[in-house]
């Protein structure tokens, strides 16, 4: 049976934490516990600091409770130093590249940062924890942050859940399945105490100006066309990123070691749909000459692109107790407030 614990007083290792979601969740470790928290990101073009450093300043968080290095996972004697030296309790690993248009443009870079960087990651944790003593090694937790795109498509009906067979059709969720099977293989063969989460799309403040809704959002206010791949029916289940950062904790403090768990929200809806609910709140907070539904444009498809995703997330609310508690309509509302007031630094990110 697993260990329950809370997260109080822990050392936390987070990788991605310059991310949309790891920043969202090193915020709310650094505000609700007393962890001290090890950020390891390679700053990619993706990664920002902002809202952490925001964040340490508005929480006057003491210099000793958090440090930033930035390294590649790919360098795999540099990240076993890191371990040893930093002694963690728990790991979030979030670091990945996870933009699908770049992986079928790019593969092999999904293949270091997401395959053999998690591996270097594993490795340095099982030689790490493999010399501390019984009790933290009973303690000690590895939470590998993955996604519901490792299996593939659905049609019209059924979801994915924790039995759903792997099946990715992109270099980007190839590389992430490849990850949860070395993860589960850790487990196994070594003992590793890991933890496995399979989430839906996410939204939110701070989420880098190239996903759907930053998009949409950005392009409508530059006045720019809005590019919408097929005819826009392709459906996602949508989650607030503070929901998922509530599950995580949760997985953590309440997770059976070497099992998965799946996140989402139920909240189905096609990509047109999500871009005209935006255009009309637009509409009605910065109108302009034109409905900015106008600026929508149908183009060729992306190749592979997968028809519908929905996850079934029973297991995690009757085992752990989480449910979303966030109202998809609310908070897609105050995410475009968010947008609209922080185009500065959309628009300094992107040109970095």
């Amino acid at each position: 049976m697993n260990k329950f614990f809370k997260i109080k007083k822990n050392k936390i290792l987070v990788t991605g934490g310059a991310g949309f979601i790891g920043g969202a969740l090193i915020e709310k470790l650094l505000k609700d516990t007393d962890s001290i928290i090890m950020n390891i990101d390679k700053l990619g073009y993706a990664s920002d600091q902002t809202r952490v450093e925001s964040s340490i300043q508005v929480l006057n968080i003491p210099t000793n409770r958090y440090k930033f290095v930035s390294v590649d996972l790919i360098y795999k004697q540099e990240i076993i130093n890191i371990v040893n030296e930093f002694k963690p309790d728990i790991v979030f690993h979030l670091a990945a590249e996870s933009h699908v248009d770049k992986s079928i443009n790019s593969p092999i870079s999904f293949l270091e940062s997401n395959v053999v960087g998690t591996f270097n990651l594993l490795e340095a944790c099982r030689l790490y924890w493999q010399k501390i003593s019984e009790e933290r090694k009973t303690m000690f937790r590895f939470l590998h942050v993955s996604t519901d795109e490792v299996f593939g498509s659905l049609g019209s009906s059924g979801f994915f859940n924790e039995h759903s067979c792997y099946d990715p059709r992109s270099p980007y969720s190839a590389s992430k399945a490849a990850s949860d099977h070395f993860v589960k293989a850790y487990f196994y063969t070594y003992g590793l105490p890991v933890l496995i989460s399979n989430c839906s799309n996410n939204f939110g403040p701070w989420q880098y100006p190239e996903k759907l809704i930053p998009v949409i959002i950005s392009n409508a206010i530059n006045n720019k066309t809005i590019p919408i791949y097929g005819n826009g029916t392709n459906i996602r289940d949508w989650l607030y990123v503070e929901d998922h950062i509530d599950a995580l904790i949760t997985i953590i403090e309440k997770g059976e070691i070497g099992r998965s768990y799946c996140i989402g929200a139920f909240e189905e809806h096609t990509n047109i749909e999500i871009t005209k609910i935006i255009c009309n709140l637009l509409d009605q907070k910065q109108p302009i000459s034109h409905p900015y539904a106008n600026l929508i444009e149908f183009v060729d498809d992306r190749l592979g692109h997968d028809k519908r995703y929905a996850i079934d997330s029973t297991k995690i609310e009757n085992e752990l107790g989480w449910v979303p508690k966030y109202d998809f309509g609310f908070y897609l509302n105050k995410t475009v407030e968010w947008y609209l007031q922080n185009q500065d630094w959309c628009q300094r990110v992107i040109n970095k």
